[in-house]
């Protein structure tokens, strides 16, 4: 078979390499999954640049996620709790990465069949962005019914999520955006309100918005000058998750910014928070990210499907500024 190989951290285009690789065999409580699809996420690439989670044992392959079917189970409690068996359609969540290759071997009970109703599409971007959106907003923030959530990169998939969470949960969003075009999808999706930040001074708007409260929910994936006006548009105990970093640079704000009401900052892994939840909960949240799916809420567009072996022009238009929509790799077809 075939793998998506790094044997150093390093630049993606420089470091990773297609390899002919042992086919995997499959220990007690594992199952070996054909790989059909898997996203280009932001921490895939932060993975193989060694900026995420701990240096994996070389050499390594990338990918948390993605959708595959069933080829060899030996879990017993998989097969009669859950369903998995050969034949099967399943999201692989695998933690530690490694879905980047034609087949792969995980715990069976990291394996969830796909719910009816779900496309492959969304089923290989199934917990992610899903469970980051969903878990940020219902779980870490709690969202109040009427209440105002500012949101940065709120173009991303992820963001437009958000901005479908709040439709259906009742909470406002406050989006900023780069260009006109990323306004008017949002707009069609049910966001509230748009601020251009490449021309609008976002603390006055969000001001002039809440009249003068500011907003007690925020979540930042950019950093740097834009989490710097974010912080200054928390009102009352406010609270802002930070969980992501498109810019680099460091962001800045004075002590009293948070002290004079009561807000904070904090971060935000989905690795992390997962880690410590039981398997029940996690199931439920599995579950509860099908039925969102099932309604058209977590839903992904995707822009484009590349073939597994053009995964540097996969991986170039992931990375390219002002991209609507997922990039996902094929490794087969069902």
């Amino acid at each position: 078979m075939r793998a998506l190989q790094f044997a150093d951290h390093g630049e993606p285009k420089d470091v990773l390499k297609l390899q002919e690789a042992t086919v995997p065999t499959v220990g007690a409580g594992q199952a070996r999954v054909r790989m059909l699809l898997s996203p280009i996420n932001p921490s895939d690439l932060l993975k193989v640049r060694g900026l995420y989670g701990k240096m994996p044992s070389y050499p390594a392959v990338p990918g948390f996620e993605g959708i595959g079917i069933v080829e060899e189970v030996n879990s017993l409690v998989a097969k009669l709790a859950m369903g998995i068996k050969p034949g099967r359609k399943v999201v692989v969540l695998n933690q530690n990465s490694g879905n980047w290759q034609e087949q792969v071997v995980v715990p069976a009970l990291r394996l969830f069949p796909v719910p009816d109703g779900v496309s492959d599409h969304d089923a290989a971007g199934y917990f992610v962005n899903p469970a980051t959106a969903l878990v940020m907003t219902t779980r870490e923030l709690q969202v109040a019914q009427g209440s105002w959530l500012l949101q940065s990169a709120a173009g991303s998939s992820l963001g437009k999520m958000v901005v479908k969470l709040g439709k259906k949960a009742g909470f406002k969003t406050i989006n900023l955006v780069r260009r006109p075009e990323t306004a008017e999808i949002l707009k069609k999706l049910g966001a509230d309100v748009m601020i251009d930040t490449s021309k609008e001074d976002v603390v006055e708007r969000v001001k002039a918005i809440t009249n003068g409260e500011m907003v007690k929910y925020a979540l930042d994936a950019v950093g740097g000058a834009t989490a710097s006006q974010m912080v200054k548009c928390l009102g009352m105990q406010g609270k802002m998750l930070v969980y992501g970093s498109l810019d680099w640079s460091a962001s800045e704000f004075t002590n009293r910014q948070l002290i004079g009401f009561g807000s904070k900052v904090q971060g935000f892994a989905l690795q992390q928070w997962s880690a410590k939840q039981t398997k029940l909960q996690m199931l439920s949240l599995l579950k509860q990210i099908g039925k969102l799916m099932q309604e058209k809420v977590l839903t992904t567009d995707v822009a484009e499907v590349f073939p597994f072996e053009k995964y540097q022009e996969a991986i170039q238009a992931a990375e390219t500024p002002g991209r609507q929509g997922k990039i996902l790799l094929q490794f087969a077809k069902e």
